[in-house]
């Protein structure tokens, strides 16, 4: 096989609800349309708003999954496979194992798996069953260095690469207006539950006092109206902050959203590659974040943002003083975390690593 167009490759994730996983899945099937045969996207268990993202040159289906093994969604799939001549699966986090039960139906099909979880390596969970399974795979994606070296030692498969995360320009409908001064606002783009630690940011930002002179903090990302969510809730009220803080749950117009905002924040405990970052970067805002997984690689403390330790308010108190009196430096962080994303994380070059890829297992075939 050795034209790039003889490959046929569908993504498939659980979910489109907002999420690093989900919108890489999506991100790839929009950036292999007109380079490859077929680009689809294939959905298990739960669509979501991240649905209007997808190009519509993409192939789509859901398959609607109510347990682990769901005949009826494997026989939907199949079907759809069938169909658009699928010869790979690229599966994104746990929806490898339905990916091997297509497999075993298609055994020629051949199987990359995309490991997007960045606390897999200090987790307690067995992967025995996910090590097992791994003989199947052609070959494994990580997010970052520390979950290849896992993967290599851990897994039954030969081939592994580190494939950084991308993100695509696109065409959206600006839907949400932020509240606040111009200048003074500071976006936090991350689901609300744990690991994103959105108390300690709420925690840092009220002491900082910085919302005394009209600095307002926006949490955009999926509210499960959960305990994680109810803690937030009462933090704001108790301390007063409603009109300092803003919830606006999920958005799909986040680069809209990102042009309103000066400033984005991503403090969590743990993250494998953080594509809110690169969002962040194109939007040329000044940016904190904590230093986990591979946002040090991105976030270069004093050059390209503000990289502090996990779990340190005080610290994160005294970077929100710093950013709210230090005009000129903030311009050239933004600038240069700008001019990084741009020149390390360009589409293209991220494209044509999965196509070669791609095409390196269906030439063996």
């Amino acid at each position: 096989m050795d034209s790039l167009k003889d490959i046929r490759v569908i993504q498939l994730i659980d979910s489109l609800e907002p999420g690093g996983a989900e919108r890489m899945a999506i991100t790839i099937a929009n950036g292999l349309v007109d380079q490859v045969a077929f680009t689809g996207l294939v959905v298990t268990r739960l669509e979501g708003g991240l649905k209007n993202t997808i190009d519509k040159k993409v192939g789509y289906t859901f398959v609607n999954k109510k347990n682990i093994v769901d005949f009826k969604a494997i026989f939907c799939l199949k079907d759809f496979i069938k169909a658009n001549n699928v010869n790979i699966i690229h599966a994104h986090g746990s929806s490898y194992f339905f990916a091997i039960l297509l497999k075993l139906i298609f055994p020629s099909l051949k199987i990359f798996w995309h490991d997007h979880f960045g606390n897999r390596v200090k987790a307690k969970e067995n992967f025995f069953l996910l090590r097992f399974l791994s003989v199947f795979f052609s070959g494994v994606f990580t997010v970052n260095e520390t979950l290849k070296e896992w993967a290599v030692k851990k897994l039954w498969v030969k081939d592994v690469q580190f494939l950084p995360n991308f993100t695509l320009e696109t065409e959206e409908e600006s839907v949400t207006i932020l509240k606040g001064e111009a200048g003074k606002r500071i976006v936090f783009l991350a689901n609300l539950h744990t690991p994103k630690n959105h108390l300690l940011a709420l925690k840092a930002f009220m002491n900082s006092e910085i919302y005394k002179d009209g600095w307002t903090m926006h949490l955009v990302g999926k509210d499960k109206l959960d305990n994680y969510s109810e803690v937030l809730k009462n933090f704001i009220s108790h301390n007063n902050l409603q009109d300092s803080v803003l919830i606006y749950g999920s958005c799909n117009d986040v680069k809209c959203i990102l042009k309103q905002a000066k400033v984005g924040i991503l403090v969590s405990s743990y993250e494998g590659f953080p594509v809110t970052l690169l969002e962040y970067g194109m939007a040329n805002l000044i940016v904190v974040c904590t230093d986990v997984g591979y946002c040090n690689t991105i976030i270069q403390n004093r050059k390209t943002g503000y990289l502090i330790p996990p779990d340190n308010s005080e610290l994160l108190k005294k970077t929100f003083l710093t950013i709210a009196n230090e005009t000129k430096e903030n311009e050239v962080l933004a600038n240069n975390l700008n001019t990084f994303v741009e020149v390390n994380y360009a589409p293209e070059k991220v494209i044509q690593s999965i196509i070669m890829r791609y095409k390196k297992y269906l030439s063996n075939a």
